[in-house]
């Protein structure tokens, strides 16, 4: 029994990855519940297995008292002395339990904890393993579909890949090798949930990292990934040694390594762009495969006015806006597109308003100009009229003395 006992211990520890340790915890456990569902919760029972040979001891202590008020927990001098004669008062000692006196309802009790237990260890195993593998890629084989949600073996568990996280338009069968990205752990009070996703944009940037060596060696960096799954990836990549076009290294010969990754993604497109620090350039690779003709920005607002030839509108905008939006998700700018034709008939537009404002204001300012030279021309004829020190002199007073003056003469 010690031998079977400690041989399925260990199996149980290779086959769920758990600890024997906490393995024989639980079968303490297990064996203290049952002990005080049989002899009583009251009860001072000690379990202990020897790790090594395990042997199972289990203990009912009690301390010897002079007056016993506890019949669970004390125990009189006299009655210690029938098991040790050389116990003393204030002691504690303990009397041998047989397994075999438990009885069917408290070994049921014994195997339902040692069940909660063993799934909990089996719980933290598996959430201390894959939480320190979250963003990584992981493989694994499809076993059915819950809810249109794809259980998923991935060695030690079962991982759960959500309709949310699937690419849409994508359907797996039992026994499918998948890859995903590891998302999530989640440790509830019931078990461990590994989620896995297939349509996060880190799931790209984890297969391009597989398919291009120059990523992997950091020679080529990844600054950017924007995705609407099933549809479009727009993805920047700049390189740290100018001899190497990254770009060129992400398609690969003939396209091989980046077709790769569009078969792992059922034919989504990817759009590899340089990445730049100049926002100008940066934002006209970024609507690609549109061809750009001039781009405007606005710093402050962080704003661009992107001009494209007629023929090249509905590509620079995309299915539904899709290019477009991706683009200013990209780079972070807010993008407006507009056509040759609407830009230089805009332009007309904008010339007539300023030659409209500048005649006006020049108007203005002759209007103003001859106002000021009649307002100073009035200000000097007054000048004239006034001599210092006389008043102005009425036009007939003025004939009056001078008809006096002649006929004094005469």
């Amino acid at each position: 029994m010690k031998r079977e006992l400690m041989a399925v211990i260990e199996q149980l520890g290779r086959e769920k990855g758990i600890d024997k340790a906490k393995i024989l915890a639980a079968v303490e456990s297990a064996l203290l519940t049952a002990a005080k569902k049989r002899y009583g919760h009251g009860e001072n029972i000690q379990v202990d297995i020897d790790p090594e040979t395990g042997e199972i001891s289990i203990i009912s202590k009690k301390t010897i008292a002079e007056t016993v008020t506890d019949a669970k927990t004390e125990i009189s001098l006299e009655e210690a002395r029938k098991i040790d004669s050389d116990a003393e008062m204030g002691d504690e000692i303990g009397s041998v339990l047989e397994m075999e006196e438990f009885g069917r309802i408290a070994a049921q009790a014994a195997k339902q904890v040692i069940c909660q237990k063993v799934r909990e260890a089996e719980w933290e195993a598996v959430e201390r393993e894959y939480s320190k593998r979250v963003g990584d890629l992981v493989h694994g084989i499809v076993l059915g579909q819950e809810r249109r949600n794809y259980l998923v073996d991935i060695g030690k568990t079962e991982a759960i890949l959500p309709v949310q996280e699937q690419i849409p338009r994508e359907s797996h069968r039992r026994g499918d090798r998948i890859r995903a990205l590891l998302l999530e752990v989640r440790r509830s009070s019931k078990d461990v949930q590994v989620i896995l996703s297939r349509a996060h944009p880190q799931f790209v940037v984890k297969l391009f990292e597989l398919e291009v060596p120059e990523i992997s060696e950091k020679i080529v960096e990844i600054k950017g990934v924007v995705r609407e799954p099933g549809d479009r990836t727009k993805i920047a990549v700049v390189s740290r040694d100018k001899a190497v076009d990254p770009v060129g290294a992400c398609v690969g010969i003939k396209g091989s390594r980046v077709q790769a990754i569009v078969r792992e993604l059922r034919g989504e497109k990817i759009d590899i762009i340089p990445w730049t620090d100049d926002p100008r350039v940066f934002i006209g690779e970024a609507l690609n495969p549109a061809s750009i003709e001039k781009v405007g920005v606005d710093v402050e607002k962080k704003a661009a006015l992107v001009v494209v030839a007629d023929s090249q509108l509905s590509l620079a905008i995309g299915k539904n806006g899709q290019n477009v939006r991706l683009a200013a998700k990209l780079t972070g700018w807010k993008i407006d597109i507009i056509s040759t034709s609407q830009y230089e008939k805009e332009k007309l537009e904008r010339e007539r308003e300023i030659k409209a404002a500048l005649a006006e204001e020049a108007a203005s300012q002759e209007e103003r100009e001859a106002r000021a030279i009649s307002e100073s021309a009035g200000e000097a004829d007054t000048g004239q009229t006034v001599v210092a020190g006389t008043e102005p002199v009425p036009l007939s007073q003025e004939r009056e003395g001078a008809t006096a003056v002649e006929e004094s003469a005469g």
